[in-house]
């Protein structure tokens, strides 16, 4: 075997390796509970108050952080979890003007704590998170994959703010697509990048 075709075999095993794609990381397949993420300016969320069809429905917080709520006015809600607003409001409403509410509330939309999708996808960019999102909604709401992207190589970057570490996990989107690989869930704050196959 002449030395140019040695090259030449290595150049095209080191091609095909490149190629293929790398085996999946172990990764959460439950979905994610969010209820300790605080609210923040742009995020939607419903409130139901117990036989009160009048005060229910959505709201959208404001660039100040705040709501206008019915009878008991202006209610700070950036910075407080779903729960601290619901019983804000609950103790709110109980100071003379309804007796023993129930209040809840329901997060629609976390534009304030998006995610993240770049690379090899049709629009690249922030996109506001929304409850059990998963990476192949995340996915197709950033126009889809490009034609030149690595499918099963998809990389998501997760930050835990209390630990201050990052964890990274490598999913197979195009076999999970195909119902041969568990569900991803998506974090408010996860970082997707998506990357670019060789051939």
């Amino acid at each position: 075997m002449t030395a140019t075709t040695s090259r030449l075999l290595a150049l095209l095993a080191a091609a095909a390796l490149g190629c293929s794609d790398p085996p999946p990381s172990e990764y959460p397949t439950q979905q994610v509970h969010i209820e300790d993420t605080t609210l923040g300016p742009g995020d939607i969320f419903e409130v139901r108050v117990y036989k009160q069809e009048s005060m229910s429905g959505a709201y959208d917080v404001s660039v100040q952080g705040t709501i206008a709520f019915p009878l008991i006015g202006e209610v700070v809600v950036s910075g407080k979890t779903p729960k601290q607003v619901e019983e804000e409001i609950r103790v709110r409403l109980a100071d003379g003007y309804l007796i023993d509410p129930h209040v809840s509330v329901l997060v629609k939309e976390y534009k304030s704590h998006g995610v993240s999708v770049f690379g090899q996808v049709q629009k690249p960019g922030r996109l506001p998170y929304t409850p059990s999102m998963t990476i192949v909604e995340a996915i197709s709401q950033a126009g889809g994959f490009s034609p030149m992207a690595k499918k099963n190589a998809v990389t998501v970057t997760r930050e835990d703010g209390e630990k201050k570490t990052k964890t990274k996990f490598t999913v197979p989107v195009e076999s999970i697509g195909d119902g041969k690989a568990p569900n991803f869930y998506m974090r408010p704050g996860d970082v997707v990048w998506v990357p670019e196959r060789l051939f």
